[in-house]
């Protein structure tokens, strides 16, 4: 038995079937800049409200971060201010959504000198706080931040990571590689937070400071690596950081997504999984 949809009345015309018409070369052009711009918004507004990939170009913040670290900073741990969008253009005065900083966050900022470069530094001072160094130990408002010794800091020598050009400070391996010898502390800060950070020389030119009172509106920074950091112990017109207008806070470092050692480039591909740090992925900054 045949579908009854299968038959057709004699001499009835066959229907007609009709396709779309393609896109001109014009319509064409206006989809794929209309993508593209819808991206780029996505992208510019995930970096100014969300997240921001920054780099680590010193080893100011060593033993936590070494050059060659990419990381993740969140931008809304703090609220906004102009410098949390591209070129600092937005007509913001001081922060949207404002929070402290907590004492111990590694933070990245602008520099006060050109507020455009971007610094990073672990917050130690807030506002109203008394800062010193005395013999290459830390004070808070006058009390001694607990400073204990633990194991050196080693990491092997690779063209982002040079050991110091100091005796003792380069170890050569059995399999003929070498790695850089840090001295490492751990150091508590009134508040408990804990963290750990270098002092490779005695009597080192910031051992020994005046005391800083953290003015209004600013906080205190300093590098973790602490004889080879220009941070807020050195003034601005010296080289260094001196205060850090809060305003000029970008966000807080959260977490480590990639890291290299330097030894290849974007023109030599077959070495860039030997060139990975791999076990720095997916570390949380402490």
């Amino acid at each position: 038995m045949q579908n009854d949809s299968s038959t057709r009345a004699p001499g009835s015309a066959s229907p007609t079937l009709t396709r779309p018409a393609k896109p001109g070369w014009a319509e064409s052009v206006q989809e794929l800049v209309k993508t593209i711009f819808y991206a780029v918004l996505i992208a510019v507004g995930f970096r100014s409200l969300a997240y921001e990939p920054f780099n680590i170009p010193s080893e100011s913040m060593l033993p936590g971060l070494l050059v060659g670290d990419y990381l993740f900073v969140s931008k809304f741990s703090y609220g906004y201010s102009r410098h949390s969008f591209p070129f600092s253009l937005a007509p913001i005065d001081g922060r949207l959504f404002n929070r402290q900083v907590t004492p111990g966050d590694v933070v990245v900022f602008k520099w006060p000198g050109d507020n455009r470069t971007d610094f990073i530094k672990r917050i130690i001072g807030m506002p109203g706080d008394i800062i010193q160094m005395r013999g290459g130990v830390l004070y808070i408002n006058g009390q001694q931040v607990k400073k204990e010794r633990i194991g050196d800091f080693l990491v092997k020598e690779t063209p982002n990571t040079l050991c110091p050009p100091l005796p003792g400070f380069r170890r050569t391996q059995p399999d003929g590689s070498a790695v850089c010898v840090y001295p490492r502390y751990r150091e508590t800060l009134p508040s408990g937070r804990t963290y750990t950070a270098l002092d490779m020389l005695p009597n080192a030119p910031r051992d020994d400071t005046q005391a800083f009172v953290v003015p209004a509106g600013h906080y205190f920074g300093m590098g973790d690596n602490r004889d080879n950091s220009l941070d807020s112990r050195v003034p601005v017109n010296a080289g260094g950081v001196g205060y850090i207008p809060m305003e000029n806070v970008v966000g807080k470092a959260e977490i480590l997504f990639f890291s290299t050692d330097g030894s290849t480039s974007l023109f030599t591909p077959w070495r860039w999984i030997q060139a990975t740090r791999w076990d720095r992925l997916a570390t949380l900054i402490q």
